[in-house]
């Protein structure tokens, strides 16, 4: 027997039960997934855009309390903002013709070095507990031949310039945007909030300081942990006499702003070359002064200087350089933590959650 319409359910009925409210908010996180899906998408197609903006944001949150700092004694924010670029520059550009002079110094000793410890490499293979045969040292000898003289790698020559014809043109474009933000930044963020409805503002606004408070306490945070690994694993290299022991500090500096993974590849960079150069003897000494770096890194100085400015679990680290890597490669790694820190941050701001926090924020992170 049909129903009569006075027993039939309502159209509005089907969505205000349990089962209808579920199958809104269905419809709904799939469409704000679909709208994350298509911002990182094109985000995605313009990395020439998108990272050095990125990257000037970092930079800016970093450098500006010294600009303020300048500004605040009275010199003209143009002017502040010029000498702050001077010395960053001077002491980049230091670094960088230090470790090339070093490297040139130290060639013809290191290449003599490099024979002397392949030939105790090579006496090791075939006379260690686990002989390999010299026919087997060939064939891999012979892969590497190969592999460098393939055909293929004539266009990866040619990969690798317009690669490093796009990094120049980022590396440009990121300093002139970090010029302006450091000068009208400000005026930036106000000319960008406006565009919000007014009721949402200054929530916006309070997000955006604090993003600018995490973002400026991280990256000091890892360059004062990076320094201190940079100076312990050289001290170790000075003292043990490895070769180009200065340029690998400086590496060990460079890998500590990738997480987890940067500061362990620059060690092991130190641990071979330790290994061909002076035996395994030192190289097992090195490989443990990098481990004791990287405990005194990961026990005492993250949490000291950083614990309370990310407020991030290792475990979501570790995804977020994950996502990253997949997505954008070594600068995705590179930029995966800060822009994580920043979203739970405003995330935090925008649900209220935290409130009672943002003044130790403030403390820890101008403390670092």
């Amino acid at each position: 027997m049909p129903e009569t319409p006075s027993t039939r359910p309502r159209l509005t009925e089907l969505w205000t039960d349990a089962l209808g409210r579920a199958g809104i908010r269905s419809i709904q996180a799939l469409a704000v997934g679909a709208l994350v899906w298509a911002v990182i998408w094109v985000l995605l197609r313009v990395p020439l855009v998108v990272i050095p903006v990125t990257l000037a944001v970092i930079l800016a949150s970093a450098i500006a309390p010294l600009v303020r700092r300048l500004d605040h004694a009275g010199w003209p924010r143009a002017l502040a903002v010029l000498a702050s670029f001077i010395a960053i520059l001077v002491v980049f550009g230091g670094v960088v013709t230090g470790i090339v002079f070093l490297i040139r110094a130290q060639s013809h000793e290191l290449a003599a070095r490099f024979t002397a410890g392949f030939e105790q490499l090579h006496a090791f293979l075939t006379n260690g507990p686990v002989p390999v045969s010299d026919s087997q040292i060939n064939q891999a000898r012979d892969s590497l031949q190969q592999f460098f003289s393939n055909g293929s790698l004539g266009t990866e020559a040619l990969t690798g310039a317009r690669t490093i014809g796009e990094i120049v043109a980022s590396f440009v474009l990121m300093v002139v945007i970090l010029f302006f933000f450091l000068k009208d930044g400000h005026e930036i963020k106000s000319f960008l909030i406006g565009f919000m409805p007014a009721r949402y503002r200054d929530r916006a606004w309070l997000a955006a300081e604090r993003s600018a408070i995490v973002l400026g306490g991280y990256v000091r945070g890892t360059a004062l942990v990076a320094l201190a690994d940079a100076v312990i694993v050289g001290a170790g290299l000075l003292v043990l006499q490895v070769p180009l022991a200065l340029p690998l500090a400086v590496f060990v500096f460079i890998g500590g702003f990738i997480p987890i993974v940067g500061a362990t590849l620059a060690g092991v960079l130190a641990v071979g070359i330790a290994l061909i150069s002076n035996g395994p003897v030192t190289a097992l000494i090195v490989l443990a002064i990098v481990l004791l770096a990287n405990q005194l890194e990961h026990h005492l100085l993250q949490p000291l200087l950083m614990g309370k400015v990310l407020s991030i679990h290792g475990l979501a680290i570790l995804l977020a350089l994950a996502a990253g890597s997949v997505l954008a490669g070594i600068i995705g790694a590179l930029l995966a933590v800060p822009v994580t820190a920043v979203a739970w941050t405003v995330v935090k701001t925008w649900t209220g959650r935290g409130e009672a926090d943002v003044e130790n924020e403030k403390d820890n992170a101008a403390a670092v």
